[in-house]
C-alpha cells in the first residue's frame, strides 16, 4: 500500500488530500457561493444520479461541480481499496484534462489518482505542469512531497516540504518535513518533533495523519507501546484510513496477536490488502478457516500480474511468502515492487524473502540504499545483519 494510501491508501494518500483542493487556487473557475442553503444551484431529473446526463453535462462544463465529485471518488477508493472509483473520477477529469491549458487543480487531481495506481513518474509530470502554471499551489507541493518520499527520494521529497512555507500552515509545513527527516538519519529528533507539534491548528485528518507517522515512527524506533497508542488514537480521528488500519494489523502481527488482528479487520475483507493480513491471521490460529480467501488472494493477484499492474505487488510478494511458502516467487514479486517505490515495508518484504529464498546477492542493492539513505528501522536489523 502507499499513502494514497493510501493507501492509499494507498497505497494512503495520507496528506496529499489534506490541503483540500479549494485551497489551491482555483482561478480558472472561482466556486459560486450561493446567498442561502436555499437557493438552488442546479435541477436534476427524480431520481437522477451522477451517471445521467444532465448531471454528466454539469461536470463537463463546470469545474466546481466536476473536481468535489471527482474528489470524492478518490476518497471512496482510499476508503474501499476499489480501484474502480479511480476510473470514476478520471472519466469526470477527462474533458478538462483535454482542455488547453488543463487548470491547475485539475492537473493535482489527476496526479493524485496517478499516484493512488503507482504511476509515480507520471504523476509526478502532471505536478510540474501544475506547479509552472501555479507555482504557489500548495496542495501540489505536499502531493509532490508525497509522490517523491514513496519513490524513496527523500532530498527531493525536503525540498517540496520547503516549499511549503508560507502557503500551508506551519504545523502542515513541519509535519512533512520531520516525516521525510525521520527516514533520511534524524528518527529520534523527527519524532520528538512531530510529538510536540501543536494540535490546535490541524484538522481531523491532519491529526490522524500525525497519529499515523508517529505510529510509524514509534514502531520504526522499537518501541511498539507507543505506536500502538498512536495508530489507535489516529484510528478514532479516521475510522476510515485503511493505510493506518492495514499498519495497526501488521504491528498486531508481528507479535502473533492475531485473534486481535482479525477483531480490527472486521468489515474490511473486501480489500485485497486486509485480506491478506485476515489470512495471515487465521493461519496463525490453526485450522481450516481461510482457504476460500486464500484462493481469492491467489486469483487476485495473477490477474494483477497479467494486466502488468503493480498496486498490489508489495501484499502479493507477503502472499507468496507468508501464506503461499514460495520464497523465491516473493522474492521476485518484492523485486518488482522495489522497482516501482522504496519504502521501509517495501525494504522488509524484499530483505525478509532474500533470507528466506537463501539468496543474500538480491538484499545487496537494499542493503545499500538503507546505509546511504542512513534509514533507521529496528525491524531491518536482524536482516541487515544476516544478509551482509
Amino acid at each position: 500500500m502507499t499513502r494514497l494510501t493510501t493507501t492509499l491508501l494507498g497505497a494512503s494518500l495520507r496528506g496529499a488530500l489534506l490541503l483540500g483542493l479549494g485551497s489551491t487556487g482555483l482561478a480558472w473557475s472561482t466556486p459560486h457561493l450561493p446567498d442561502s442553503d436555499a437557493q438552488v444551484l442546479a435541477e436534476l431529473p427524480v431520481g437522477a444520479r451522477h451517471q445521467s446526463a444532465p448531471a454528466r453535462e454539469l461536470t463537463r462544463t463546470r469545474l466546481d461541480v466536476a473536481l468535489p465529485l471527482a474528489q470524492f471518488y478518490v476518497a471512496r477508493s482510499r476508503a474501499s481499496g476499489d480501484l474502480r472509483y479511480l476510473g470514476y473520477a478520471e472519466a469526470l477529469l477527462a474533458p478538462w484534462v483535454r482542455r488547453t491549458p488543463v487548470p491547475p487543480p485539475v492537473l493535482v487531481l489527476e496526479a493524485t489518482i496517478l499516484q493512488s495506481r503507482h504511476a509515480f513518474d507520471a504523476a509526478l509530470q502532471q505536478l510540474d505542469l501544475a506547479l509552472q502554471a501555479q507555482p504557489d499551489n500548495a496542495q501540489a507541493w505536499l502531493t509532490r512531497a508525497t509522490v517523491l518520499r514513496v519513490q524513496g527520494r527523500y532530498a527531493d521529497a525536503t525540498s517540496a516540504c520547503a516549499h511549503l512555507a508560507g502557503k500551508a500552515d506551519a504545523a502542515i509545513t513541519a509535519l512533512c518535513q520531520q516525516s521525510i527527516s525521520g527516514l533520511n538519519g534524524h528518527l529520534g529528533p523527527a519524532y520528538a518533533a512531530v510529538v510536540s507539534l501543536p494540535r490546535q491548528p490541524l484538522d481531523a485528518e491532519a491529526r490522524a495523519w500525525r497519529c499515523s507517522e508517529l505510529g510509524e515512527m514509534a514502531e520504526r524506533l522499537g518501541d511498539d507501546v507507543a505506536a500502538e497508542h498512536w495508530f489507535g488514537e489516529g484510528l478514532q480521528l479516521a475510522p476510515e484510513d485503511v493505510y493506518m488500519r492495514a499498519a495497526y494489523a501488521d504491528l498486531l502481527l508481528r507479535h502473533a496477536r492475531a485473534a486481535e488482528t482479525l477483531r480490527l479487520l472486521t468489515g474490511y475483507e473486501s480489500m485485497e490488502p486486509m485480506l491478506l493480513r485476515i489470512v495471515i491471521a487465521r493461519q496463525l490460529l490453526g485450522g481450516s478457516q481461510g482457504a476460500d480467501s486464500r484462493a481469492s488472494l491467489a486469483a487476485a493477484f495473477d490477474v494483477e500480474q497479467q494486466r502488468g499492474e503493480a498496486v498490489h505487488r508489495r501484499e502479493q510478494a507477503r502472499f507468496l511468502l507468508d501464506v503461499e511458502q514460495q520464497p523465491a516467487a516473493a522474492l521476485a514479486a518484492a523485486q518488482d515492487n522495489w522497482r516501482v517505490q522504496r519504502e521501509p515495508d517495501d525494504a522488509l518484504i524484499l530483505l525478509r524473502s532474500a533470507q528466506a529464498a537463501h539468496q543474500p546477492a538480491a538484499a545487496a542493492p537494499v542493503l545499500l540504499y538503507l546505509q546511504q539513505q542512513r534509514l533507521e528501522d529496528v525491524r531491518l536489523e536482524p536482516y541487515r545483519r544476516a544478509l551482509r
